[in-house]
């Protein structure tokens, strides 16, 4: 459990251990220094919990706060921030604000998705995918070259983590995996540099490094879910 939570409330997040968009809520709610229940999911066999708190989508994360389910990492992470005013995520200023907003957005539907995407297609398909891939994160580094320097390590500015470093941490862990499995090649040290400081810097942050998973264990699962997808795919 994270710590510094008020004992009086509730908070409950539903998961499972492989998923980026579950550990960006950890990230956001041990930011906060808010105590919670780590409850894991096992997606082939979902809890009543899990359909009754996410019955449109029936996926985690789900943040349960004081019984009231919230669904979609990147809504749970504001409404962390909205709710829990200490350590603030997003800027305090509106148009800082918008543009996290914005480069968040980027992040999921043009690498995130696209990356999930990668990992389970093959042939034309997945080289039409990783091509838009490379384009988005090309496009990324722009940004990072932009806002990042030797006093400036995150995206949050210099008070340090926020709310773009959030969404985009998953790479850090997930992205080499999903490569090595995918057989495809995104990330360059040589193209994206800044992209790849701004990693070394990530992994390194103390809340950050505890919650690092073991590529081996990643590996072995991110097959298996290539390979039902495929097989899936197949079959049609």
């Amino acid at each position: 459990m994270a710590s510094g939570a008020m004992q009086e409330e509730q908070v409950k997040l539903l998961g499972i251990w492989f998923s980026p968009f579950v550990r960006r809520i950890e990230w956001a709610l041990k930011f906060k220094g808010i105590e919670y229940e780590y409850v894991e999911e096992d997606l082939t066999n979902k809890s009543s919990l899990l359909l009754t708190s996410n019955p449109v989508h029936q996926k985690v994360p789900v943040l349960l706060h004081n019984g009231n389910p919230i669904v979609e990492s990147l809504v749970i992470i504001e409404y962390i921030d909205e709710n829990w005013k200490q350590n603030p995520i997003l800027p305090q200023d509106p148009h800082e604000r918008a543009k996290a907003r914005f480069w968040a957005n980027f992040i999921e539907q043009k690498i995130t998705e696209a990356t999930r995407t990668a990992l389970v297609t093959e042939g034309e398909q997945q080289k039409k995918v990783v091509k838009e891939l490379k384009e988005a994160m090309e496009v990324l580094e722009g940004e990072a070259a932009a806002k990042l320097n030797d006093k400036t390590l995150f995206f949050g500015g210099k008070n340090g983590l926020g709310y773009v470093d959030i969404v985009l941490g998953w790479i850090c862990n997930w992205v080499e995996v999903i490569e090595e499995v995918g057989g495809f090649k995104v990330l360059d040290p040589q193209k994206q540099p800044h992209i790849h400081k701004w990693m070394a810097n990530f992994v390194e942050v103390p809340l950050i490094k505890p919650t690092l998973l073991p590529k081996e264990k990643m590996v072995v699962c991110f097959q298996m879910v290539r390979q039902a997808h495929l097989g899936l795919d197949a079959k049609k």
